[in-house]
C-alpha cells in the first residue's frame, strides 16, 4: 500500500506485525526512509481482545508521506522491544507508554517520567480505578451558579468510576470481577446512588 504524497496521514490501516519483529520491523521501514520518528503510543483494547496495541507513526523527512506500525502485546507481563535505539526521540513516548499502560520496553530507560515514584498501577489501562472521583465531586457536576443545596439535577457519576457492585461496596463474599467487568462498569454517565 502506499502512502499519498500529499497526504499528512497514511492511506489505510497500520501494518500490523508480530510483537517479536518489531525491532526489527522499525528498522526496516527506517531503512527504506522512513527516517522521521513522529509518535508512539498504546491502547487498551479490553472488550475486544486481552491484549494491549502499540501504534508507532513514521514518516520521511521533507515529505508528507507516513509509515504506521502496529503490534500488540498480552495484558499480563506486557514486553516490547524498545526503539529508543533506532530513535532517540521514541524514548519519551516509551517511557509514556511504560508509565500509564505498564508495558515494559526491553532495553529501554526505565526512568519515571510523569508520575511520581509512589503512584502504583496503569492509570490509563480501563480496567484501572480512578478512586479519587469517587469521593471528589467531578468538574463539571454541577451548573454555574449551582450549589450542593440545589436538587436541580441528577448526580452523575463519571467516567472511571465502576459501579459499587463491581468495585467498591460490593458483597465481599462474591468473586472478584474480571478486568473486562470492571473496565465496562466503568464508564460513567449514570446516575449516582443515594448514600444512605
Amino acid at each position: 500500500m502506499t502512502p499519498d504524497r500529499n497526504s499528512t496521514t497514511p492511506t489505510g490501516a497500520a501494518k500490523e506485525v508480530a510483537a517479536q519483529d518489531w525491532h526489527n520491523a522499525v528498522a526496516e521501514a527506517r531503512n527504506d526512509g522512513f527516517d522521521y520518528f513522529d509518535w508512539l503510543g498504546c491502547v487498551d483494547d479490553i472488550g475486544r481482545s486481552d491484549t494491549l496495541r502499540v501504534v508507532l507513526m513514521l514518516r520521511r523527512t521533507g515529505s508528507f508521506e507516513a509509515h504506521m506500525l502496529m503490534t500488540r502485546v498480552p495484558r499480563e507481563n506486557p514486553r516490547l522491544d524498545s526503539v529508543g535505539d533506532l530513535f532517540a526521540g521514541a524514548g519519551w513516548h516509551e517511557r509514556e507508554s511504560a508509565e500509564l499502560f505498564g508495558i515494559e520496553f526491553v532495553g529501554g530507560d526505565r526512568r519515571r517520567l510523569l508520575l511520581g515514584a509512589d503512584i502504583e498501577g496503569a492509570p490509563l489501562r480501563k480496567d484501572e480505578v480512578l478512586a479519587a472521583r469517587t469521593v471528589e465531586a467531578w468538574p463539571g457536576a454541577k451548573e454555574p451558579g449551582e450549589t450542593d443545596a440545589s436538587p436541580s439535577r441528577r448526580r452523575m457519576v463519571p467516567p472511571g468510576v465502576p459501579d459499587p457492585d463491581i468495585w467498591g461496596d460490593r458483597d465481599p463474599a462474591a468473586p472478584e470481577p474480571s478486568a473486562a467487568e470492571v473496565a465496562e462498569s466503568a464508564i460513567g454517565g449514570r446516575v449516582r446512588r443515594r448514600t444512605r
